[in-house]
């Protein structure tokens, strides 16, 4: 007798669908408009090639003979120009979405770089402990008393001066992104580690033991995926701060030139002309970032609540 039935399992997608927290997710409003506002200005800024209509980038684009036209909702507005132009001539719009890229990218990999340092010396302090844990959590003490910006400001200051403005400037992204991942790595550290100390004494590290893994094997392949919970939902504060640490250190003259706009060096290149009525230069870059941050902020929120199980109510 052939066999008739067929295949109930469902699919990968639909097992994410109907999950507790994509049905949390539906749920919450905030949250859903917070994802898809980020979605939004994500997907503009990596295609910012395909719909900005000027590259800022390119030197035979720029005339400044274009610069500080308003918005077009202002009198005297240019009409190729929909948010305006900056000091230099660009196209502001332009600007923003390929500034707004170059900020991200700076988040994400400042934050990729704190959570390798973070998780690995986590892993390490929490497992092995006695002395190497004591050592690693001072340091972590020695790093935590010390703000990202004070710490980001004096590496920056000395780099600039030893390399040279040119030098420093055509590195600039590895180094904003090196000094943002290094200042922050103990918010991981401490998070994971605490974890690690609660599960290395239950019976499945035990087994595995038994079973000769080794310590590597037993902090990668077992341990680690029981403090991802708690990673995702700092990765996701993280990106925020490092986006804010990045927009304030460029505002400051230490982050990217004028010559490669993100949301900081545009605010910063802006703030000059605030009072001789040139606002948009500074403003509407402003509000982008108040609103990235926001809405990466309010997914970390609902992110901790449903992953926290203290707080997750359904």
């Amino acid at each position: 007798m052939s066999d008739m039935t067929t295949s109930t399992e469902p699919t990968l997608m639909r097992r994410i669908w109907d999950s507790n927290m994509a049905y949390s997710f539906r749920r919450n409003p905030v949250a859903v408009v917070s994802l898809l506002i980020f979605a939004v200005i994500a997907l503009s800024a990596i295609l910012a090639p395909l719909i900005a209509p000027f590259d800022p980038y390119d030197p035979a684009q720029i005339d400044i003979m274009n610069s500080e036209y308003p918005p077009v909702w202002v009198d005297g507005s240019e009409s190729q120009f929909m948010l305006g132009t900056d000091d230099q001539g660009r196209d502001l719009w332009s600007t923003i979405l390929y500034g707004t890229r170059l900020s991200l990218l700076i988040g994400l990999c400042a934050v990729t770089l704190q959570a390798f340092l973070g998780i690995s010396i986590g892993l390490i302090a929490g497992y092995v402990g006695g002395r190497l844990d004591s050592l690693l959590m001072r340091l972590a003490d020695i790093q935590l008393s010390f703000s990202t910006l004070m710490v980001a400001i004096i590496f920056l200051a000395i780099t600039q001066a030893m390399f040279g403005s040119d030098t420093f400037n055509r590195f600039a992204v590895y180094f904003l992104i090196a000094v943002i991942g290094i200042a922050e790595w103990p918010q991981y550290a401490r998070t994971v580690r605490a974890t690690v100390l609660a599960e290395k004494k239950k019976e499945y590290v035990d087994s595995a033991r038994v079973l000769g893994f080794g310590p590597m094997r037993i902090m990668v392949r077992h341990i680690l995926p029981n403090s991802l919970s708690p990673i995702f939902v700092i990765s996701t504060v993280q990106v925020a701060n490092a986006i804010i640490s990045e927009a304030s250190l460029s505002f400051l003259g230490l982050g990217m030139p004028p010559s490669q706009p993100s949301l900081g060096s545009l605010i910063s290149s802006g703030f000059d002309y605030i009072f001789s009525g040139s606002w948009w230069i500074t403003a509407i870059p402003g509000i982008v970032l108040v609103v990235l941050v926001l809405v990466i902020n309010l997914l970390g929120d609902w992110m901790r609540d449903v992953l926290n199980p203290k707080l997750y109510k359904g």
